[in-house]
C-alpha cells in the first residue's frame, strides 16, 4: 500500500503480519491534542466539533501541577550565573552583601531573594582629568591649576587604576568612579600648588606624577574604595593660551641667560688656569730675582770689605788697581776709542781692536778672569808695570 493512501494505518486498513495494526495517523493525534487543550482552557470549537464537556478536577489538577513545576524550574534555573576568571561575583541577599564567589559556574537563590554583581578585578580603568579622549578637547574647569609662584598652568593628566576589593568597590561609596576622579584632581592640585612654574613645565614632571600617585592612593585608601592606583601620566603641561607668547619670550630669555652663563663659565675655566700658571711663574721669577739680588748684595758687601782691608794696607796700589779694572771693564765692550787730549784741539783715534790683537788679548782675558774669580788676590807686579808703561806711552803720543 502506498504511504499516500489516506486509510494507511487506520482500523479499516490492511494489517501487518500477525494481525498487528499499523502506525497511528499523526494528523489525527495532533487534532486530538489541540481539542483537549481547547476543552481544558475553554477554547473555540471547530465547525464539526461536538460541544465540549466540562473538564474534570483530575485533569485540572494535573495540568496546573505541570505548569507550576515548569514555572518553578525556570525560576530556580534563573539562579545560575557564570563568573569569569578575571572577575569576582558578589551575592546580595535582599540587597545586602552576603558572600563573594570565585570564577566558575555558580548558583544563588533566585530573584528577589538574592542577586549578584560581577566585578572585573584585572581590568585597567582610566580616568582622564583636564581632557576627554584627546588632549585637544580640554576641560578648562579641571585643567587650570595654581602654582606655588602664583602662576596658572594648563595641565592634563591620566590616572590608571585597578579594583582590588569587589565588596569595597560596590558598597563603601555610592559612585566610586566619581570618587576616584575627584581624589585624583585633588591630589594633583595639591602637588601643583607646592611646585614652581618652570619646574612643572620643563624639569620635574616625573617627580610630580610620582608624588601625586602616592597622595591619590592615600586619599582612596582613606575612603576605602578598594582601588589601587597603578600609574599617573602627565599628558600635557603648558601656560594658558592667553599668555603663551609671553611665556615663550621668557623661556627664550632664560635659555639665552643659561647659554651666556655657560659660555662665561667655559671662558673662566680656560682663563683662570692660565692666569694661575702665569701668576705662579711670576712669583717664582720674583723669588729667584730676590734671591739673586740678595746674593749679589751680600757678595758685593763682602768684596767691598775685602777691598777695604786691602786699601787700608796699600791705598795707592789699590786705587790704581781699581782704576785699571774699571777701564778694562768699560773698554772691553768697545773696539774704538777717541781721546781728546789736553792743550790741543786734535783728536786721537785709538784702534783698540788691532792693539788688543797685537798685545795678546787672550792673556789679558785670562788674567782678568782670574782676578774676578779672586778679587782679594794680589796684582802681579809685572802686569801692573806693563799697564803703567802702556798708559805713559799713550800720554806721550797724545802730547
Amino acid at each position: 500500500m502506498s504511504l499516500n493512501d489516506p486509510n494507511w494505518g487506520r482500523q479499516g486498513g490492511n494489517r501487518g503480519p500477525g494481525g498487528r495494526q499499523g502506525p497511528p495517523d499523526l494528523d489525527e493525534l495532533w487534532r486530538n491534542f489541540n481539542r483537549r487543550l481547547n476543552d481544558l482552557f475553554g477554547g473555540r470549537r471547530g465547525a464539526g466539533d461536538p460541544p465540549p464537556s466540562p473538564p474534570s478536577g483530575r485533569a485540572l489538577g494535573g495540568g496546573a501541577g505541570v505548569l507550576l513545576a515548569l514555572v518553578v524550574g525556570v525560576w530556580l534555573a534563573s539562579g545560575f550565573y557564570i563568573v569569569d576568571a578575571a572577575s569576582r561575583g558578589v551575592v546580595l541577599t535582599f540587597g545586602k552583601y552576603s558572600n563573594q564567589t570565585d570564577p566558575g559556574l555558580r548558583w544563588r537563590m533566585p530573584y528577589p531573594l538574592q542577586s549578584h554583581e560581577i566585578v572585573n578585578l584585572s581590568q585597567v580603568r582610566t580616568i582622564e582629568v583636564g581632557y576627554r579622549n584627546s588632549v585637544k578637547s580640554k576641560v578648562l574647569k579641571e585643567s587650570l591649576m595654581l602654582t606655588d609662584d602664583e602662576n596658572i598652568v594648563d595641565l592634563q593628566f591620566a590616572v590608571q587604576y585597578v579594583v582590588t576589593d569587589a565588596q569595597a568597590w560596590l558598597f563603601n561609596n555610592r559612585r566610586p568612579e566619581e570618587v576616584a576622579m575627584q581624589a585624583s584632581e585633588t591630589a594633583m592640585r595639591e602637588i601643583i600648588g607646592k611646585s614652581k612654574m618652570d619646574s612643572i613645565l620643563y624639569q620635574s614632571q616625573d617627580n610630580i606624577a610620582n608624588q601625586s600617585q602616592k597622595l591619590m592612593q592615600q586619599i582612596l585608601d582613606r575612603y576605602k574604595t578598594g582601588i589601587d592606583v597603578s600609574r599617573v601620566t602627565i599628558q600635557n603641561a603648558q601656560p594658558p593660551e592667553q599668555v603663551q607668547a609671553a611665556f615663550d619670550d621668557a623661556v627664550k630669555a632664560g635659555q639665552d641667560l643659561e647659554r651666556q652663563k655657560n659660555e662665561g663659565q667655559a671662558y673662566a675655566r680656560d682663563v683662570i688656569p692660565k692666569a694661575s700658571g702665569t701668576a705662579s711663574r711670576l712669583k717664582q721669577e720674583a723669588d729667584g730675582y730676590k734671591a739673586r739680588v740678595i746674593a749679589n748684595a751680600v757678595g758685593e758687601a763682602s768684596r767691598f770689605r775685602q777691598v777695604l782691608a786691602e786699601y787700608a794696607k796699600a791705598p795707592a796700589v789699590t786705587r790704581e788697581r781699581i782704576y785699571i779694572e774699571t777701564l778694562q771693564e768699560v773698554l772691553s765692550s768697545t773696539s774704538k776709542i777717541i781721546v781728546d787730549t789736553k792743550g790741543s784741539g786734535n783728536l786721537l783715534y785709538l784702534p783698540l781692536d788691532k792693539l788688543m790683537q797685537q798685545s795678546g788679548v787672550a792673556g789679558m782675558s785670562e788674567a782678568q778672569a782670574s782676578q774676578r774669580a779672586s778679587p782679594d788676590a794680589a796684582v802681579p807686579a809685572d802686569a801692573g808695570s806693563r799697564e803703567r808703561d802702556a798708559l805713559r806711552n799713550r800720554e806721550r803720543g797724545g802730547r
